[in-house]
């Protein structure tokens, strides 16, 4: 689901704070803040997209199939001194007594 940012629409006209609401594409804009009750706007604001240095382009950097594509070999700890293999070459598991 899509994050919407909102402001409260002062007495005086001005923004205060703003505010994220996770709505679906389909449902109206809020009219009023879901707590307060007090009037709000809808801002424009930039989308959250994976680019170059973000968290999620991390994560697809350190995929699994990724790490497996470039040659690396990767454990997951599965217990009390023991790791799983989850991409690359190597043995299936290891252990440490």
């Amino acid at each position: 689901m899509p994050t919407y940012e909102y402001a409260v629409i002062k007495p005086d006209g001005t923004l205060g704070a703003p505010f994220e609401v996770f709505q679906s594409m389909s449902e109206a804009h809020l009219k009023k803040h879901p707590e307060t009750g007090e009037p709000v706007k809808r801002l424009v604001s930039a989308p959250g997209l994976a680019l170059k240095h973000s968290n999620a382009s991390d994560k697809s950097k350190l995929s699994d199939s990724n790490l497996d594509r470039l040659g690396f070999t990767k454990y997951q700890k599965s217990g009390d001194n023991t790791w799983d293999k989850t991409a690359g070459k190597g043995p299936d598991s290891i252990s440490r007594d």
